[in-house]
């Protein structure tokens, strides 16, 4: 029984001394920011997709070179293209126009002959004609020069149209054959797969002899001058961020550094799935060395304020209420935040000692 009082007496004793924390409030600067992660780009910075699929031949650069627009990096092979841009020149140069020449010719030739004909059958029939007028001959003969006038008028023409839509028919053959070789070497381009910016190459993500598709990847390119801090967001936080405000930038490969800046693009759509916008921003003083996808972490800052009355933020209750060391609890309107301290507008005073709530 003496063991268990003494026991009760030392817990009590244990309580008693230990105290709440308590704070006074202070006088001096607050920012409020938010707080985002995001990855670094370089300025362009893409995947190289080719358009086709095949197998790769060539592989035209290496890692670290330096690109610009339009230099090749890979080339890709493809029977079926391969043939089909032989047949495409193959019948570019059967249908040629002229090559086909010869053609026009030989319709030339026979509308001089039924032309040739027409004349004599012309002359034939109204020579008969006349002499049906002056009763003489018979009106049979005179019906056989007609039809005979008659139907080398009809071949005469006829023979003019066939020139005509041979003519045009060869024009267009040649047209289409020739436009089908352009197509043919338009594709065979999209057998080269080139840059679109300029930059470096940093990173080759196939192999000569593999099969690619225009689903997969083949290479990195970007700017290695220029880099762009992406940022992600939060819905809550999206309407307070605006575009020149200053951003404080740490990266865990400058430990215990902080770089500046400014928030340069804002994304007009969220991300369904993660829930946040995408905010771009801009170095104003950039590290000496920099790499992409490297991680980082940034401040957006939206406010700052000197000689405000603050107080420690773990010390509010509901973010309204703080409790005094007398065991007080008061109102309190709160106006800037940021992850340590609070700025108390009213409801407190220099003086006022307050207690850490349990």
């Amino acid at each position: 029984m003496k063991k268990l009082v003494l026991f009760a007496v030392g817990i009590m004793l244990f309580s008693c001394g230990k105290k709440q924390e308590t704070s006074l409030p202070s006088l001096g600067p607050i920012t409020e920011s938010i707080y985002a992660s995001g990855v670094l780009k370089t300025a362009d910075q893409y995947q190289a997709y080719v358009t086709v699929n095949g197998i790769i031949s060539q592989i035209l650069v290496k890692e670290g070179d330096s690109v610009h627009i339009g230099s090749p990096l890979v080339s890709i092979t493809n029977e079926t293209q391969r043939f089909a841009a032989e047949n495409a020149s193959l019948a570019a140069n059967f249908n040629d126009f002229s090559a086909n020449s010869g053609k026009l010719d030989e319709a030339k030739l026979v509308i001089e002959s039924a032309k040739n004909k027409f004349k004599l059958d012309s002359a034939l029939y109204f020579r008969q004609k006349n002499l049906w007028e002056q009763q003489i001959g018979t009106k049979v003969d005179l019906e056989i020069k007609e039809l005979a006038f008659q139907t080398s008028k009809s071949n005469y023409l006829s023979a003019i149209q066939r020139f005509r839509d041979l003519k045009r028919s060869l024009a267009f053959n040649s047209s289409q054959a020739k436009k089908n070789l352009q197509i043919s070497a338009n594709q065979a381009q999209d057998f080269i797969l080139r840059s679109k910016t300029n930059g470096i190459v940093y990173s080759i993500l196939k192999s000569m002899g593999e099969i690619v598709s225009p689903q997969s990847p083949i290479a990195v390119i970007g700017n290695y001058q220029d880099f762009v801090l992406e940022m992600q967001v939060d819905e809550n936080d999206i309407l307070r961020v605006q575009n020149g405000q200053k951003v404080i930038v740490t990266l865990d490969s400058y430990k215990n550094q902080a770089f500046e800046a400014r928030v340069s693009k804002i994304s007009e759509i969220m991300n369904e799935r993660s829930k946040t916008f995408l905010v771009e921003a801009t170095f104003t003083k950039a590290p000496p060395k920099l790499f992409p996808n490297i991680t980082f972490e940034a401040n957006i800052l939206l406010n700052k304020k000197e000689n405000v009355l603050l107080i420690p933020r773990n010390y509010l209750k509901q973010d309204s209420i703080v409790t005094l060391a007398s065991g007080e609890e008061r109102i309190v309107k709160v106006g800037l935040k940021d992850f340590q301290k609070a700025e108390i507008l009213s409801g407190l005073k220099v003086s006022d000692e307050i207690v850490k709530p349990k």
